[in-house]
């Protein structure tokens, strides 16, 4: 069994979400719960064979071996009831350096591509700084759950889109999209010939009471032009490791695709990456369904604390994803006023709500991928803050 309880200190190892908390946040005492990593070591399967290729002293130019394709298809084959085909596979450096090459791709330099905030920022960035123009497709909170509006996304698309990049599931919100959802988001690009980039890195975290992740390349036909965008990174905590994977069934695209990595030069490959994408891929199931029942006890946890004990704060349900919505906007504050008190006053470093777009305003994002006793710590010194913002509260 894996003991998710044990905290592993992660300062001093130039760890983003902690090293980096005084240059975002500006205090070092904060807790960080904000950048999508989790406070978890990585499948021991990994950590062996990241050791085993270090022990060979020599790090040099290296290939990716069959065995890491392999590894992906026979992954997504077993979970997700996904045939990949050797040859649709595109490896490359992140998924954010993906969405930059898929706009250069597919888009000219002021050609619309759609995004569906509040969304995860590079989603806007990878846009306008390839020169692209921005279309936004907001998402719908209805009755406490989001919804794609797609009869506005339809408009989207008449307004010349050439794009539209999903989120699926997707951050921050949490939605798991369903089959009916996606096959209407489908039935639109087709009918308006756009190339959909999926970014599906959260595939595999979908909590077990929860309907399965649909893979959309499971629903698309060879008419559609799809790109899907995956990784282990998310899913077995290893993101520092910076390797991904676009499937791409069209030869056409691949060819686009490849062609613009190639004049960026962003075509080497890590044999640490190599190492821990083909581990994860075929030795950590066991890892994964232990993670994703530890995580769904700490959705619970601060589902149940959110609703007893934090007066003006609501969790938006969660279906996927180890990121949490909060809803804040009962507190009246300001976003700036927001994060400020989350800061100062909880000591809780959140991504706020703002910096995903429309819809974000009032909003913060938790990341609830840590030992349960930080986030019980972190929301007992947010009780405490709320009751003295609101003498009334508590």
């Amino acid at each position: 069994m894996v003991d998710f309880d044990r905290i592993v200190s992660r300062a001093h190892t130039q760890a983003v979400k902690y090293d980096a908390r005084r240059a975002v946040f500006g205090a070092d005492d904060v807790t960080p719960l904000w950048v999508a990593d989790m406070d978890f070591p990585a499948p021991e399967a990994v950590t062996d064979a990241l050791i085993e290729r270090a022990r060979h002293p020599i790090y040099g130019y290296t290939l990716y071996p069959e065995s890491l394709y392999d590894a992906l298809i026979q992954w997504y084959s077993t979970r997700f009831d996904c045939l990949v085909e050797r040859s649709s596979i595109v490896m490359a450096p992140g998924v954010v350096p993906s969405l930059h090459v898929a706009a250069l791709a597919f888009a000219a330099p002021g050609d619309g591509i759609i995004v569906q905030p509040p969304v995860y920022a590079p989603f806007f960035s990878s846009v306008e700084l390839t020169g692209r123009r921005l279309i936004e497709n907001p998402l719908r909170l209805r009755d406490g759950r989001y919804e794609m509006d797609l009869e506005h996304l339809e408009a989207c698309a008449r307004d010349g889109a050439k794009m539209l990049f999903l989120c699926s599931p997707h951050n921050p919100v949490g939605r798991v999209w369903q089959r009916e959802e996606l096959q209407a988001v489908l039935a639109i690009a087709r009918r308006y010939q756009l190339v959909v980039v999926s970014d599906e890195i959260h595939c595999d975290l979908v909590y077990p009471d929860q309907a399965p992740h649909t893979m959309l390349a499971t629903l698309a036909t060879e008419a559609d032009q799809l790109i899907t965008a995956v990784a282990p990174s998310k899913t077995f905590n290893v993101p520092g490791l910076g390797l991904s994977s676009l499937i791409v069934p069209d030869p056409t695209h691949r060819a686009a695709l490849k062609a613009v990595f190639n004049r960026l030069h962003m075509i080497q490959c890590n044999p640490f990456s190599i190492a821990a994408f083909e581990a994860a891929y075929r030795h950590g199931s066991e890892w994964l369904e232990q993670l994703l029942g530890y995580v769904a006890a700490n959705r619970d946890f601060v589902r149940d604390y959110v609703a007893g004990q934090l007066p003006g704060i609501r969790l938006v349900e969660p279906e996927g994803t180890y990121l949490l919505w909060l809803d804040c906007r009962e507190l009246g504050l300001t976003d700036e006023a927001l994060k400020t008190f989350f800061i100062k006053q909880a000591k809780i470093g959140l991504s706020a709500g703002v910096t995903f777009g429309t819809g974000g305003s009032g909003f913060m994002r938790m990341n609830i991928g840590a030992p349960r006793a930080v986030l019980m710590s972190a929301l007992d010194r947010l009780r405490v803050a709320l009751s003295s913002l609101d003498p009334a509260a508590g």
